[in-house]
């Protein structure tokens, strides 16, 4: 674990993969929710935790980066659930680097709890894990330059939903009608760092 000030009063904590990251911004919500913990802002990113709103982060460093960071505890979250078709342009695809059928590729999605781990990339849009890493698939060699709002994608280890039409490399495997951004919404995104999440299959595959 590498950790660096940023600014006067923020810290940027490195460590090694995602899942630290998840156990770290974890473990740092148990502190400032006891109150050991003074600060304003915890972002977790794939490989980092931001800091922000500390008094003194040149201290903060070197209490993190010897501390022990526990596993990431089981979640007491409701799971969210959401909506999805099936019904994705690049499913044949992501089902033949699996070496299974399209309806067993949809199956396999549906049955796996998805944790976010971080957001990013547009307001709303979260990187969402728990997929063994026998099911990560490379992004498209060619970009779409559209991609419409709900769909459901895969790329590497991640699954995310397009909160918004945007230009996007992930493989398209369904189609969601929820709402994941909107402004007018307290808190404004669907999904958080930590949240639990399910794909509920609707309509037909």
């Amino acid at each position: 674990m590498k950790a660096l000030p940023v600014g006067d009063s923020a810290l940027l904590v490195e460590v090694a993969s995602v899942d630290e990251a998840q156990a770290l911004h974890a473990e740092l919500l148990r502190r400032r929710a006891e109150g050991s913990l003074p600060v304003r802002e915890i972002v977790p990113a794939a490989r980092t935790v931001l800091l922000d709103g500390l008094a003194d982060p040149v201290g903060w460093a070197s209490e993190l980066t010897t501390a022990r960071i526990p596993p990431t505890p089981s979640s007491t979250q409701v799971v969210v659930e959401l909506p999805v078709r099936y019904d994705g342009p690049d499913l044949a695809d992501v089902a033949a680097l699996w070496g299974v059928s399209e309806p067993e590729a949809a199956r396999i999605h549906a049955a796996t709890e998805f944790t976010v781990a971080f957001c990013g990339f547009a307001p709303g849009f979260g990187y969402l894990t728990g997929l063994p890493t026998r099911y990560d698939v490379p992004r498209r060699a060619t970009p779409r330059t559209a991609v419409p709002a709900g769909a459901v994608a895969l790329a590497g280890p991640y699954t995310g939903v397009y909160p918004r039409s945007s230009p996007g490399g992930w493989q398209l495997i369904g189609t969601t009608d929820a709402v994941l951004w909107d402004h007018a919404r307290v808190p404004a995104a669907l999904l958080s760092p930590g949240a639990r999440i399910r794909f509920v299959p609707v309509g037909a595959a």
